[in-house]
């Protein structure tokens, strides 16, 4: 009798710019998949959310150790399952990500700069000012081919992105027959 290989969790990473909703998509994801969820912005150290919070965009340099944080809090989640917030704007970020964690899945939101502009505008309590809109969509390097992840965009409500995002995981995601 062929023994069925049991279905493995994975570790997604809610990528994209500010306001896509990362960490309301993120939250009702880990809820589905029944796993632990984090949030990116938690990972950041004190000085980067000053930087952030005075409307100075974050360097490489800066988000390194921020980097490093969230591969391991996905790290140590293998096996296990997870979903954590982190924008991974540049492919060498999630390069660094998946150094830390090489299981780990993007799952990028997706919107046009008019559409998540507005949702900024409407966040309140956020460190994250709508003036850094711009550098965010100017570093954006989406998906490549190689990468292992789907693209889903935010223009319906979480709900909905929560749904497409499944479906489309779980087709990534399936284990082989």
């Amino acid at each position: 009798m062929p023994t069925q290989r049991a279905h493995v969790l994975p570790v997604v990473a809610v990528m994209g710019v500010a306001g896509t909703g990362k960490s309301t998509v993120g939250g009702l994801l880990a809820a589905r998949l029944g796993v632990a969820c984090a949030d990116g912005d938690d990972f950041h150290p004190p000085a980067n959310v000053a930087r952030m919070s005075a409307g100075t965009p974050l360097t490489d340099e800066d988000r390194g150790p921020w980097l490093e944080a969230v591969g391991r809090w996905a790290r140590g989640r293998a096996g296990l399952g997870g979903v954590v917030g982190c924008s991974a704007l540049k492919r060498e970020y999630r390069d660094r990500l998946r150094t830390a964690a090489p299981e780990l899945v993007f799952l990028h939101l997706t919107g046009d700069r008019e559409l998540i502009g507005r949702r900024m505008a409407r966040r309140e309590g956020h460190f994250m000012p709508t003036a850094l809109l711009d550098s965010q969509f100017a570093i954006l390097q989406p998906l490549e081919p190689d990468e292992a992840g789907v693209t889903v965009p935010v223009t319906e409500g979480p709900g909905e992105v929560v749904e497409r995002a499944v479906r489309a995981l779980r087709a990534l995601t399936r284990p082989p027959r």
